[in-house]
């Protein structure tokens, strides 16, 4: 039996012609304009922030009206195709939050307003919570879904060069290297990604969005970027989600279930690449993989700090406790934690939410790895799971992961290939091609006592709404949610036909 089940690790699975990874934002931001330029029916947007005056292909000036300002690009669009349903739906963040932000999505309603473009703020949310999914649909025939968000500091290249000018900002400033990863979907699974969004509005906004467009064959055009080489054809594709319990609404788990089996089922290589690694049941479970001699191997790549103080409080401390963990369980040395550093030594901020395991199983989505991701905040995500006998395919997501570690060290994924046999397994390689040290090791930090008391309480991410601000039952409800993945995780061994 596959992972991918409807109703336990994902919402539906559905059949993609095309699905390709789109690694940094220079692409996802060039696959988008291409297709929403040539959207004909909707263009609908959700996202956790927002800005305007994002430049979709920058060219290392700035000016107060560049036209590839998504702002005004979806304005023209509007203008020229009245008939043209446009939807953003960006989560109402807290005032902290949209201070950093410059206060960025709220004057994005003042950008649209009397436009044709309909903007909604959204805050059918918990208190303390956020919508986090990051979904763009053109005429339910193409879709994006992962980690980017349209705002100015997310723009970059795979090189994420020291000096870059392209990464100007609208004050004129120059935001860090920042990795993403995006995933492009066409035919029944872009549908269903319209369907999830058009839901998500609905609960902000009564009045329900038109019904999905048509098939392309029915309006014979084809919304993929010619520029854009799939990855994989003809392939299923799941939709995951995590919903949080809240007024009567049921959670969803999805998510967190489909990461929990995966790494369960893996065989030679689970390969993380998130923003945070605080969640404990995840932690647990990786451990428990590398206590086995024969489990496979575990690399983690994250930021070396998180961006903000409030995250560096909170997150930095616990995912500190959560690697001690995993470096005391790594009796068979096969985990390593790194943070990518340009060729000079700048901290490359790791924004991707991505994981592979074998090359057999790929996801790409907005959920970190951390509490609040798995039960709190909104989140979407995509995953595909391919057979044994499909050797094109599995070449692919071998090739998806390779690149993905390798460009922090600029190799290509052929010579991560070949290190990898050469060297026996990921680790290998990397350690073996990472002479210019551009993956540095994670290490745990000293903490002092209230780091300590943070970390063991998980401030800042709770699981759920019921434990939102009572962080004692959250210390509860982990070593409740840990003892039962450790009970189900021989359950699932068994399905997977692995040793118990």
């Amino acid at each position: 039996m596959g992972l991918l089940q409807p109703g336990e690790t994902c919402w539906r699975v559905e059949r993609a012609r095309r699905a390709a990874f789109l690694v940094d934002t220079q692409a996802y931001f060039n696959a988008a304009l291409a297709a929403m330029s040539a959207a004909r029916r909707s263009i609908v947007l959700l996202g956790w922030g927002f800005d305007a005056r994002t430049r979709l292909a920058p060219d290392g000036r700035e000016g107060p009206d560049d036209p590839d300002e998504i702002g005004h690009v979806l304005l023209r669009l509007s203008r020229a195709r009245p008939d043209l349903d446009i939807r953003v739906q960006i989560w109402r963040s807290a005032v902290p939050i949209s201070a950093t932000q410059v206060f960025f999505p709220h004057q994005a309603r003042k950008w649209f307003k009397g436009s044709g473009v309909r903007f909604l703020l959204d805050a059918k949310v918990p208190f303390g919570g956020c919508h986090h999914q990051k979904v763009l649909v053109i005429d339910d025939q193409l879709a994006f879904c992962g980690g980017g968000d349209f705002m100015p500091d997310r723009w970059d290249t795979p090189a994420h060069l020291d000096s870059e000018p392209r990464r100007i900002m609208p004050d004129h400033e120059y935001h860090p290297p920042r990795h993403e990863v995006m995933m492009m979907v066409d035919g029944p699974a872009a549908r269903a990604l319209g369907e999830l969004a058009r839901e998500r509005w609905t609960r902000a906004e009564p009045k329900r969005p038109p019904p999905p467009a048509p098939p392309a064959e029915e309006v014979g055009l084809d919304l993929w970027p010619g520029f854009v080489r799939p990855d994989l054809t003809d392939v299923d594709v799941a939709v995951a989600r995590t919903e949080p319990g809240w007024k009567g609404a049921r959670e969803v788990f999805e998510i967190g279930a489909l990461a929990l089996r995966s790494f369960t089922a893996a065989r030679q290589t689970i390969y993380l690449e998130n923003q945070y690694f605080t969640s404990p049941v995840a932690a647990e479970t990786l451990a428990a993989r590398l206590e086995e001699p024969d489990g496979p191997e575990v690399v983690l790549i994250s930021t070396e700090h998180s961006p903000s103080w409030f995250d560096r409080a909170t997150m930095d401390h616990t995912r500190s406790v959560l690697i001690r963990r995993l470096q005391l369980a790594d009796v068979f040395g096969r985990f390593r934690a790194y943070c990518p550093e340009t060729p000079q030594g700048r901290a490359v901020i790791v924004h991707a939410k991505t994981s592979v395991i074998d090359d057999r199983i790929a996801r790409v989505g907005s959920a970190n790895l951390n509490n609040r991701s798995g039960g709190f905040d909104t989140e979407c995500e995509l995953g595909v799971e391919l057979a044994e006998r499909d050797e094109e395919g599995r070449a692919a997501i071998r090739r998806f992961r390779n690149r993905l570690a390798g460009h922090y060290m600029g190799r290509s994924p052929d010579e991560m290939d070949e290190a990898i046999v050469r060297h026996g397994g990921l680790i290998g390689a990397i350690e073996a091609l990472n002479t210019a040290g551009r993956l540095r090791p994670i290490l745990p930090e000293p903490m002092g006592p209230l780091a300590r008391f943070i970390a063991k309480y998980h401030l800042g991410d709770p699981l759920s709404p019921k434990d939102s601000f009572r962080p004692w039952r959250r210390r509860e409800a982990i070593e409740r949610a840990v003892r039962a993945v450790a009970a189900r995780r021989q359950v699932w061994k068994a399905i997977d036909g692995q040793p118990v």
